[in-house]
């Protein structure tokens, strides 16, 4: 079977949330579950309603394509990109497209998949509209208006993504990069995150950069969750492969699919149009603005620390490893937490110990955001000061984390001197000694080479302290009494 290499380039929809009007009228822009409630008379296209631009959807646009390498244009434009869906009231959608640039262009992405650096060039970053959200049900079809005219960056990348995997990679990364510049919560569940992909396919082995050695570009339209990227891309290789195979493939056409998620198929929707069919024209409503360097200057300055520069910071600063890194910056809420925790005093190795480990293994076994996690980073660090001072055993510590989390008390209300571990040097000799003095046949057998018998001794201690013993210094005494005898 020929073996065949696949050409997938990405549309990524990600509203920005971090605004509290929309993108060209004064309704709120916040997520809600109750339909049609943050809608005004512009969202509906009423006659002699007028749009105003947002300046922050326009600077958290901007700083997008600071964070990604665009340029930046000197004048702002809006167009109106002319098709009508029941979504669209006016019957066209305001977008950024022709003249001259939009709030970016030509910029690449640096991202890692499966622990190697890949690259992505961008074509283009542009502020829109969305539209509003359709519920298809057995007979009949619902419109919510609360989405029409949220701010909206779509990022179309150049086809350098070859797998699914690399896909998703890419995704998960801009995610990160929404989430951590403040320019949204990038929350799929929330419908903030879509995605359109391009997908064609070549025989392996031909020159990429010609482009006649690819097969025809199919579109698989509004894809709502990463998974759902993977596999649409996965069965879409798959399907144009067995089109090659068969020899159809030549006599496929441009196209429009939309992924099923229950048949786990891509299903076609139209033919593919290009640009010059939705007749963009320059939005008249809207004057063009100029966009001042100092601004774009206070823009630049303004970009936080963002996922990569606080894993090179967690691995170079806090020697961590670039697994524990990469599992702390995943999640800015989870990034956010650990930091909190450094900031407090405790020690950046133990804080991301109980935090990779501990933490996230809790979030995942309650399938919780650590939003709503109950232990907060100041009662944290009333269990690693514990530790610290003696007070409490590594294995006292989880069941005081434990035991906090099952009755919503801080850690303090179960760290006292009466169940803290035993770190006294007297105490602990007086108990070990005890234990040897009736111990005569196991330290024979200790002092002929068998070595294990020391563990046998390190459990009595803890038998007979009920596991309050501190276990590094039960260890360090019982060699010193040993060697004595």
């Amino acid at each position: 079977m020929t073996k065949y290499i696949a050409k997938i380039g990405l549309e990524m929809h990600c509203e920005v949330s971090e605004t509290n009007t929309k993108v060209f009228s004064a309704a709120r822009n916040s997520y809600s579950e109750k339909p049609n409630t943050n809608v005004r008379p512009l969202d509906m296209a009423f006659p002699g309603t007028l749009p105003v631009v947002n300046k922050e959807a326009v600077r958290k646009a901007l700083m997008a394509s600071m964070i990604l390498g665009c340029s930046q244009p000197e004048y702002m434009y809006f167009e109106r990109k002319n098709y009508y869906y029941p979504d669209l009231p006016k019957g066209f959608q305001l977008t950024q497209e022709t003249k001259p640039i939009p709030v970016g262009i030509y910029g690449k992405v640096e991202f890692e998949c499966d622990g190697e650096l890949k690259t992505v060039r961008v074509n283009n970053l542009h502020l829109e509209e969305d539209a509003a959200s359709l519920d298809h049900f057995y007979d009949t079809s619902n419109i919510d208006y609360n989405r029409a005219g949220v701010p909206l960056l779509e990022l179309v990348t150049e086809p350098d993504i070859h797998s699914a995997k690399e896909a998703v990679a890419f995704l998960e990364h801009m995610r990160s990069v929404y989430q951590y510049s403040g320019i949204s919560e990038a929350d799929s569940k929330k419908g903030q995150i879509r995605c359109d992909v391009n997908v064609s396919i070549m025989e392996d082995g031909l020159d990429e950069a010609d482009p006649k050695n690819w097969g025809t570009k199919v579109e698989i339209k509004n894809v709502n969750s990463f998974g759902g990227v993977r596999d649409a891309i996965n069965y879409e290789i798959e399907r144009q492969t067995e089109l090659k195979e068969t020899g159809e493939y030549d006599k496929m056409e441009q196209q429009t699919r939309r992924w099923d998620e229950e048949s786990g198929t891509t299903i076609f929707m139209r033919s593919k149009v290009d640009a010059i069919d939705y007749k963009y024209f320059v939005e008249p409503n809207i004057p063009k603005f100029k966009i001042s360097k100092d601004w774009l200057e206070e823009i630049r300055k303004s970009i936080p620390e963002l996922a990569m520069d606080r894993k090179k910071k967690y691995i170079d600063s806090y020697g961590l490893s670039a697994y524990d890194a990469g599992v702390l910056v995943k999640e800015k809420d989870i990034s956010d937490y650990y930091e909190e925790c450094v900031k407090l005093g405790i020690d950046a190795k133990v804080a991301a110990n109980w935090v990779t480990v501990n933490i996230v293994g809790e979030l995942n076994k309650e399938e919780k955001s650590i939003k709503d996690f109950y232990l907060t980073p100041s009662m944290l660090k009333q269990i690693t000061d514990a530790i610290g001072s003696g007070l409490l055993s590594s294995k006292q510590a989880k069941e005081v984390f434990a035991k906090a989390l099952e009755e919503n008390k801080e850690p303090k209300n179960f760290i006292s001197k009466e169940n803290a571990q035993i770190s006294d040097e007297g105490e602990l000799t007086k108990i070990i000694c005890e234990i040897l003095d009736n111990s005569s046949e196991q330290i024979a057998q200790y002092k002929g080479g068998r070595d294990n018998i020391f563990d046998y001794f390190v459990g009595q201690v803890m038998k007979n302290t009920r596991g309050k013993a501190n276990p590094v210094m039960t260890k360090e005494i019982l060699h010193k009494e040993l060697d004595k005898r």
